[in-house]
């Protein structure tokens, strides 16, 4: 059992069991109390398992949209909470200093088919996002970065989709449990919350056996870091291209270079608040 050790959880709303709808993504939506509702309990399971097995600090993260979705009554003394936005490093704001990080609801990267709602954190900006010629998900950007600070991402539960092509293939020694198999954008199917709470429990304890063997490693990109950005219209690379570190490749797309990911990670967001403000004018 680990003694005094500090995990960090980002929570995602899209790769959570059982939503499928627009309307569990939105403050207003008419669904979108009972995807709080699912995302505070699987935070729940995971929280009480890793609690159980020694972790007497664990910082989450509610990282989806407004980024103040989870049910704070429902939340344990031992849990601190990220909340807000925007906010530096966004999803991983706060991971700085812990030992291991946990990601929760996630989904697949944008042009994903058979994924429930595909998108690179940004769905009504980001075409793509490469980094170091490598198309990432938000799991993979967001790994690089903990990897930066020497943080192992231990386990991830989203959508089958980005369990099959990005975490198999970039991070092996990641438990990974599947939230749902999509069938389209927009449905899929899930095992049943009691059912998941089973296997997400043994999957956290699997998670925290492997870390005290040693077995999980931080994912690290080369730096400097390049990145190329395609937008999904020319007016936002118009914007971007404002900064002078900026290259236009073609209409949709810029790229740069940065001397590491989490320099690399700030501009992006930069850019994302600013093709977000020209998308708010022009449809104004």
């Amino acid at each position: 059992m680990v003694i005094g050790m500090r995990a960090f959880i980002s929570i995602d709303l899209e790769g959570m069991p059982f939503v499928v709808s627009r309307e569990h993504l939105f403050v207003k939506g008419a669904l979108y109390s009972e995807a709080r509702k699912i995302a505070t309990k699987i935070t729940l399971i995971t929280a009480e398992e890793l609690h159980k097995m020694g972790f007497d600090e664990i910082v989450v993260a509610d990282s989806h949209g407004p980024m103040v979705n989870l049910l704070v009554d429902e939340l344990p003394e031992y849990v601190e909470l990220v909340r807000g936005f925007p906010r530096p490093l966004s999803m991983v704001a706060f991971a700085k200093g812990s030992d291991a990080a946990l990601f929760l609801g996630y989904h697949a990267k944008a042009g994903t088919g058979h994924a429930t709602f595909d998108h690179t954190y940004s769905g009504a900006s980001v075409d793509y996002l490469r980094i170091n010629g490598i198309e990432v998900s938000e799991f993979l950007l967001n790994s690089y970065l903990l990897g930066h600070y020497g943080i192992p991402v231990i386990l991830l539960g989203g959508d089958a989709r980005l369990i099959e092509e990005d975490v198999r293939r970039f991070a092996p020694w990641t438990v990974a449990v599947p939230f749902k198999n999509a069938i389209s954008r927009y449905a899929a199917k899930s095992p049943s919350m009691k059912r998941l709470e089973v296997e997400l429990r043994k999957a956290v304890d699997e998670a925290v056996r492997r870390f005290e063997e040693g077995a999980g490693e931080p994912l690290k990109t080369a730096e400097p870091v390049n990145i190329e950005l395609r937008f999904l219209g020319s007016e936002m690379a118009d914007a971007a291209e404002l900064l002078p570190q900026i290259e236009r490749i073609d209409g949709k797309t810029v790229r740069f270079e940065a001397q590491n990911i989490e320099e690399a990670y700030r501009i992006f967001e930069l850019l994302i608040l600013a093709a977000t403000g020209v998308r708010s004018i022009v449809t104004r």
